[in-house]
């Protein structure tokens, strides 16, 4: 088992890397300044920021890699028992998080049970939402069908996306096609209105060419698997990376790199970085053998998906305690961090003594050797 987790150790990294970017980008001491690395693109273009999520599907199919196959001599009802169940419940998660914390401040103090958001005002996508239609898809298509299929649906999808993307809308927030079907299914109401209007940037439609990053973690990870943590692991791995970058800035002149409306360019573009970054560990980690500092970063990975939730539901329960006229994380941006640093440093400082926080729990759970899956 030692050997088994030592070989697989950078895969684990990088899933942590991607869980600890992640909180830091959503938690900082105040969205009116950050630095820009740590924001997304406006519309068009891409930054750090706009790697995290895709990456996360990314590690969903590494992690796929390694138990895909066990199903292949199991029944297809224990197949669709696990798959059904875990993407009912990631589904589910992120749904409920929109009622958290289930009530809401009366007048005068005390709480009001009776006034907690609406069903038809109630947003239907999500990140964990898109995560478990992604899982789902990606599970189907790799189970019932072969790599083969797997790479021309890949195919399929980002050129069909393409096509339905130029024929029945634009590139733009307002006249988008993937807008134009989420209103048709679920109206402006089940949203997000984020971005000053109803657009959702994990919409129906845009989900489709999301499968393909975790179909693209499936192929790394199983690539890995076969051929072990080697030169020509990486080297392969390192050229695939350099190709679709190559294919996704010269798409970006006809379909725009845009992680919003989750562009077919926009996948080419964080899986060919995938694909570069994920060699570059397993070269540090499993051949250069520096791995004093990997354990931190394992902490994340090795409970991934309930400390991305925990640090959601922490975040918007700071937001309910008072600490005078303001609530904790603005006290603690303004009054703590703001004493000696600069506005930009002391909202990049929260995030930072935030994300420890949640590491923090995920240290505990790992030495406790708890580990949480849905």
């Amino acid at each position: 088992m030692a050997e088994q987790q030592s070989r697989y150790l950078a895969l684990d990294v990088f899933r942590g890397m991607t869980i600890c970017f992640m909180i830091i980008v959503n938690s900082p001491g105040s969205w009116d300044i950050a630095y820009g690395p740590l924001l997304h693109a406006p519309w068009h273009g891409f930054t750090p920021t706009d790697l995290v999520f895709p990456s996360f599907l990314f590690a969903v199919g590494n992690a796929m890699a390694f138990v895909m196959h066990k199903f292949e001599n199991q029944p297809n009802s224990l197949f669709w028992k696990k798959t059904l169940k875990r993407t009912f419940l990631i589904f589910l998660f992120g749904y409920l998080m929109y009622w958290f914390p289930f009530f809401r401040e009366a007048e005068g103090g005390g709480l009001n049970f009776s006034e907690i958001r609406p069903w038809s005002t109630t947003r239907i996508p999500g990140v964990l939402q898109r995560i478990a239609l992604c899982y789902f898809f990606a599970s189907v298509i790799l189970h019932f069908g072969s790599k083969k299929f797997a790479l021309w649906f890949s195919v399929f999808a980002l050129l069909a996306y393409w096509i339905i993307s130029y024929a029945f809308g634009d590139y733009t927030l307002a006249g988008n096609a993937a807008l134009k079907l989420d209103l048709w299914l679920m109206g402006e109401g089940h949203l997000y209105h984020g971005e000053g209007v109803a657009f959702d940037p994990e919409g129906l439609l845009s989900t489709l060419p999301a499968i393909v990053n975790v179909i693209a973690g499936y192929f790394a990870g199983d690539f890995i698997r076969r051929l072990g943590n080697n030169y020509e692991t990486i080297s392969k791995l390192m050229i695939a990376g350099a190709v679709l970058i190559l294919v996704a800035l010269t798409w970006d002149m006809a379909f725009p790199i845009n992680k919003k409306l989750w562009t077919s360019s926009f996948v080419l573009l964080t899986v060919g970085l995938d694909l570069i970054i994920l060699p570059v560990l397993i070269y540090i980690i499993e051949i250069y053998h520096a791995r004093k500092w990997t354990y931190f970063f394992v902490v994340f990975g090795r409970n991934p998906l309930f400390i991305y939730l925990l640090s959601e539901v922490l975040l918007i329960s700071l937001y309910i305690i008072p600490v005078g006229e303001k609530r904790v994380p603005q006290w603690l941006n303004d009054d703590v961090f703001g004493s000696f640093a600069s506005p930009v440093n002391a909202s990049f400082l929260f995030a930072f003594f935030f994300m420890l926080t949640n590491w923090l729990v995920g240290y505990i759970l790992d030495r406790k050797k708890i580990y949480i899956k849905v």
